[in-house]
């Protein structure tokens, strides 16, 4: 199971963000599929609590679902990504049907914040086409440089917290999900990863 971004996709994708500069010692954390009452709220609390700000890449349905946490989190200074209406898969679903699905986001985005605009995208899984990646050039495309696996059920929260620290280096821009199946491995290293980070001598920024 591969925590660290293979050296070879960002050489194949290289118009898409896979780390920040790696000159300075500094950790981006990103946070995907939320707003989900309960692991949302929890992600909010530590980064409040540790004076922090992240990138949170949010599914447009869930924002329509929970639009409380959704404004809470933009309240409190987080950034906002575009994680498509449905969390579609870009390489099983037509351009047309995908580029629509952003723009739902966009939507429900503007239903509850007229203001707020994002240039933040990141596909599902990971997974998009190049056509995709031409179709959404008013975009920047981040991907991840260090991937938790936090939301799989194998990977023990000991385990999750281990070989994430393994892969962070400076610049990486980090995957957790705020989200029901990721909940017990977040409670368990989010806080621990923070500090064991703080203790390498990283800090911690957004996604600008």
């Amino acid at each position: 199971m591969v925590f660290r971004t293979p050296f070879f996709l960002p050489w194949l994708y290289p118009g898409l963000i896979w780390r920040m500069s790696a000159r300075e010692k500094i950790v981006y954390l990103t946070f995907d599929d939320g707003p989900v009452p309960g692991p949302t709220e929890f992600v909010l609390d530590v980064l409040k609590q540790q004076q922090l700000k992240a990138t949170f890449f949010c599914i447009g349905d869930n924002i329509r679902k929970h639009p409380g946490i959704f404004q809470r989190t933009i309240t409190e200074g987080h950034v906002i990504g575009n994680h498509t209406f449905n969390h579609l898969n870009g390489w099983k679903t037509e351009d047309a049907d995908y580029l629509a699905n952003t723009e739902l986001f966009n939507q429900a985005v503007t239903k509850i914040n007229p203001a707020l605009r994002t240039h933040l995208f990141r596909p599902p899984y990971g997974r998009i086409t190049r056509r995709q990646i031409r179709l959404l050039q008013q975009y920047q495309i981040i991907m991840w440089d260090v991937l938790t696996h936090d939301y799989h059920h194998i990977v023990s929260p000991e385990r999750c917290l281990r070989n994430s620290l393994k892969a962070v280096r400076n610049g990486s821009i980090v995957v957790f999900h705020d989200s029901v199946k990721a909940e017990r491995n977040l409670q368990f290293v989010l806080p621990r990863f923070i500090e064991a980070c703080q203790q390498k001598g990283y800090t911690f920024s957004k996604l600008a």
